[in-house]
């Protein structure tokens, strides 16, 4: 079986990885099972070039803010800004800090410089302007909007002023206050302010919606899917600020759903543009459920991955990330009856396998699920083999 195993593993580049698809997909998922580790980045910058020099691909989406990234491909696409004020306001959940990412924004700029515009590379945040502790208010989204549509719609059209948004939205510290985590009754996502928040932003993306063939004509492509962007963000804000305010036992799935759903409709909007590689946590690319414990709870939903598998088709491709170690986190040399365990016995550093052919060289072979000594790392489920198209495996992770 170990040389059945060895025969399915291949060199981690953008052909392998192709050789595992039926065909080129726009939406190429690259999950990670833990955050933080640049030695993964370093990797997915390593692929993403290859995709750009040989598949075409022209967009890269992480698991970042996705008004924040507006930053970030400004920089990349026109050189607004420097390097140093994108790292440290284009990124959310501290990932500005990472080596890595600095170094993907420093290349896409680079490769961009002097290329016509249909040529550029392009960056995009796909996670809502949501960190663990709380939710951005809907201000930025919603303003945006707004400002958007007066400025070329009829008045008459708009279903408010911006006066009335600023009166409703009220202070920007109550939105996101932490202890509205755990606390439903410190939330203002059920106030009579945010209901009547959430149907002028309904309005004001239908009105959107409505004038599109007029709003194509007097401004650019790029504008107008910045103001759906807008649209999607604010609506996905003021549903996620409802359901913190919610007191009943569905609430963090509701949760979990509400952001998931979020990076689902962003991640839609970009392959509509163009082919794009996506890397992001294995739970929120996975074609399966995704699971997790808050709360002393099991909590279910259906990620990202799973929605827009189920829109995209053979469009979307999901490669897995699995590791061996991760010493300085005390995640040692993984069981032999794992499947981190068998990979672990091939001699290459880090390697590229078909799901369908490990599965196949398996046989009758049950792995064991492996447990992680640390909360940060999410081993593989040998369950879930078949619902990826590929594992990317590394042997071992050095520290950042």
């Amino acid at each position: 079986m170990a040389t059945d195993i060895k025969d399915t593993a291949h060199a981690v580049d953008a052909a392998a990885v192709m050789g595992l698809l039926p065909v080129r997909p726009r939406m190429l998922a690259l999950g990670e099972p833990t955050h933080g580790e640049d030695a993964l980045l370093d990797l997915r910058n390593e692929l993403f070039r290859q995709l750009v020099e040989q598949e075409g691909y022209r967009t890269i989406a992480i698991e970042s803010d996705c008004l924040r990234g507006l930053i970030v491909d400004a920089y990349v696409t026109s050189g607004t800004g420097t390097l140093d004020e994108v790292m440290e306001q284009g990124f959310s959940h501290g990932w500005g800090a990472s080596a890595a990412n600095r170094e993907l924004v420093r290349w896409m700029r680079a490769f961009n410089d002097g290329r016509p515009a249909a040529d550029r590379l392009r960056f995009a945040g796909f996670d809502g302007p949501l960190e663990m502790t709380g939710a951005a208010s809907p201000r930025q989204a919603l303003s945006a909007l707004h400002d958007y549509l007066s400025a070329r719609v009829d008045a008459d059209l708009l279903p408010c002023t911006k006066e009335t948004l600023d009166r409703l939205l009220g202070a920007d510290d109550r939105w996101p206050d932490p202890a509205a985590m755990m606390d439903p009754a410190q939330s203002v996502g059920r106030s009579a302010e945010a209901g009547e928040l959430r149907v002028l932003a309904d309005d004001l993306v239908a009105l959107l919606d409505e004038q599109t063939p007029h709003l194509l004509q007097t401004t650019s492509r790029d504008g107008w899917d910045r103001a759906r962007l807008y649209g999607r963000t604010a609506l996905g804000l003021l549903r996620y600020h409802f359901w913190m305010a919610d007191t009943s036992t569905g609430r963090m799935t509701r949760l979990v759903s509400v952001r998931d759903q979020m990076m689902a409709d962003n991640l839609l909007a970009i392959a509509d543009r163009a082919p794009a590689l996506v890397h992001a946590h294995n739970g929120h690319l996975q074609r399966n459920k995704s699971t997790m414990r808050m709360g002393g709870r099991p909590v279910e939903w259906w990620g990202a991955g799973a929605l827009v598998s189920a829109q995209l088709g053979e469009a979307y491709a999901f490669v897995a990330t699995a590791l061996g170690t991760i010493r300085h986190q005390g995640v040692d040399t993984p069981p032999p009856d794992t499947v981190e365990g068998l990979l672990y016995a091939l001699p290459e550093d880090r390697c590229v396998v078909g799901a369908s052919r490990l599965a196949a060289a398996l046989g009758d072979t049950r792995p064991a699920p492996r447990v992680s000594p640390w909360f940060g790392y999410a081993p593989l489920d040998p369950a879930h083999l078949a619902d990826s198209d590929g594992i990317v495996f590394v042997k071992d992770v050095p520290q950042s």
